[in-house]
């Protein structure tokens, strides 16, 4: 089954179950390889319906400083791309039917070679690469390495994005479509703009890939908020990441604690 393919299962059974689609994301190899991977599952178990990995970068630019942190202690834990590599296998292996997506930037992808990166992670079993510095501009050599090895290509729509732009993300994006709840970095927020929602209309009416909401999911209203918003679904990064850190020292706890989070992030989705 190719990305494309259970990306779209994904969504057709969340239809038929009149539900919105809730994708945590974590950062591979923080704060190490064993905790990362029992963290992984333990979101998978815990009702996600696709999960987003990051691959651990220094500058990441379009995160927050919550990701930022988690990409550093990943790194100093010695997470390198094979590692990364062999953590998404590992996913893979026990959730065969799980939408998986990689979030990763420019830098770390050009210095393996495009193509050899995208080929990589579809033997991991990656479904999707989004890469979030890389402009609609630049991006066909990634489009084309992504269709050359069966990966869906995820394009980000920022909430400001002019026609044009929109335009090229609907024709471009595949498995779903990225869609920027407001201005800025990652983290946490209290409340989403509604910007996005004229975005995400936009991106409809060019029948583009299912858009998801993310940057500032961090609780369960925001769930409702981005599925009021058109969305068909959220993502949930820095407030995961950031329960993780919070107990770095005790994951016995950590994992039950994000574990409830996604359940009560799963639950809002059902009722909105």
């Amino acid at each position: 089954m190719s990305g494309a393919e259970r990306y779209a299962a994904m969504f057709a059974a969340l239809e038929r179950r009149a539900e919105g689609a809730v994708v945590p994301f974590a950062v591979l190899g923080d704060p190490d390889p064993a905790t990362s991977l029992a963290l992984l599952r333990a979101l998978a178990d815990a009702g996600a319906d696709a999960i987003e990995v990051g691959v651990p970068f220094s500058d990441a630019i379009a995160d927050g400083p919550v990701i930022q942190s988690a990409a550093a202690r990943a790194l100093a834990a010695g997470t390198d791309t094979a590692g990364c590599w062999k953590l998404l296998a590992a996913l893979r292996s026990s959730h065969p039917s799980l939408p998986i997506g990689v979030l990763t930037y420019g830098n770390p992808v050009v210095r393996a070679g495009v193509r050899r990166f995208y080929a990589e992670a579809a033997g991991a079993g990656a479904d999707s690469v989004l890469v979030a510095d890389v402009p609609m501009e630049e991006a066909a050599p990634f489009r084309d390495a992504a269709a050359a090895a069966g990966v869906a290509f995820v394009a980000m729509a920022p909430p400001n994005a002019p026609p044009r732009i929109v335009d090229a993300v609907a024709r471009a994006a595949r498995g779903y479509t990225y869609v920027v709840s407001r201005p800025g970095v990652t983290g946490a927020g209290a409340s989403l703009q509604r910007g996005a929602a004229a975005v995400i209309a936009a991106l409809r009416e060019h029948g583009a890939a299912p858009p998801l909401l993310g940057f500032g999911i961090s609780e369960p209203r925001h769930v409702r908020e981005a599925l009021a918003l058109g969305a068909a679904g959220a993502i949930a990064g820095s407030a995961i990441v950031a329960r993780l850190a919070a107990l770095e020292g005790d994951p016995t706890r950590a994992l039950p604690a994000i574990a409830a989070f996604v359940r009560d992030l799963k639950a809002a989705s059902r009722a909105a």
